[in-house]
């Protein structure tokens, strides 16, 4: 059985369930399945980050979510920052789903494909990458998330993930300042850590 979030083709039973959410003013629509991560609703995690993502102050260019899901982090960056957002996703039922919100929100700066954490993207630069990590992939599949970001963002662009104390947030806050140089932790809300770092020249 191939049923965990993060594999490509999950072979759980369709189980489709629509519900609506308030992320950064905005009301939206989702609709989930089985075989994604939090289908019922979205996770206390994504939301922290959400509420703690600096857009405002980045270099020019795209934001990258990885490991979109069905796209609660990625659609609201991209309705409250104005900017693209590519979203990606080994899980090609999460990516179906993100795109069918992404029409159901009316969200058209965004561009939606699969892939393996950065195996198949559209840009060679960011101004930011954005990730709730797939804990329960293993601590080798997160970490690779945040040592290969460096290198894809631009000067000055941030790399910015959520992780619970409980699911490896020290030895993720250890890598990314072995990897930038830098690390903070921008907010600790019930466990969760909103970890930052910013790609120097």
């Amino acid at each position: 059985m191939t049923n965990h979030y993060y594999t490509e083709n999950p072979d759980t039973a369709h189980d489709i369930e629509q519900w609506s959410f308030e992320l950064v003013g905005k009301n939206f629509h989702f609709t989930t399945d089985s075989g994604v991560f939090s289908r019922n609703g979205v996770d206390y995690g994504s939301r922290v980050l959400i509420d703690a993502f600096d857009w405002q102050h980045l270099p020019e260019g795209r934001i990258l979510d990885v490991g979109c899901g069905y796209g609660p982090i990625g659609l609201s960056l991209a309705y409250t920052s104005g900017r693209t957002v590519e979203m990606i996703d080994v899980n090609q039922r999460a990516v179906a789903l993100a795109e069918g919100n992404a029409k159901k929100n009316q969200i058209e700066n965004i561009d939606i494909h699969p892939s393996n954490i950065y195996e198949t993207l559209h840009e060679t630069h960011y101004a930011a990458i954005v990730s709730n990590p797939p804990i329960r992939a293993g601590k080798k599949v997160v970490h690779e998330i945040l040592i290969e970001a460096e290198p894809l963002l631009v000067v000055g662009g941030t790399l910015t993930v959520v992780i619970q104390k409980k699911q490896g947030a020290p030895s993720a806050q250890k890598r990314m300042k072995e990897v930038f140089g830098n690390v903070e932790i921008v907010t600790k809300d019930k466990g969760y850590y909103i970890l930052r770092s910013v790609k120097e020249a």
